[in-house]
């Protein structure tokens, strides 16, 4: 059995006939969507989207600064003046 991410679930059907309730019912968390009681889909809200995009991006900038701290024996110096 798979497992559903989300406290909050709602068929196909209940999504057709009302999204904007399903969405108010939620407050704020995620909706999983089933298809014969499967998970098909999951439904956020539009600000807890933009909040894991946002996470999303800094864990990447996060890995990137890591990965340039490992490599800072290769790095140049170079004195302000000189730019």
């Amino acid at each position: 059995m798979q497992q559903v991410l989300a406290n909050c679930s709602a068929s196909i059907s209940e999504l057709k006939k009302n999204p904007t309730a399903l969405l108010k019912e939620s407050a704020g968390e995620a909706i999983a969507i089933l298809n014969h009681n499967k998970p098909a889909a999951y439904l956020v809200p539009a600000e807890t989207y933009e909040w894991m995009m946002e996470q999303l991006e800094d864990q990447a900038l996060a890995q990137l600064v890591e990965q340039r701290r490992q490599q800072r024996d290769q790095a140049v110096e170079v004195s302000l003046d000189d730019l």
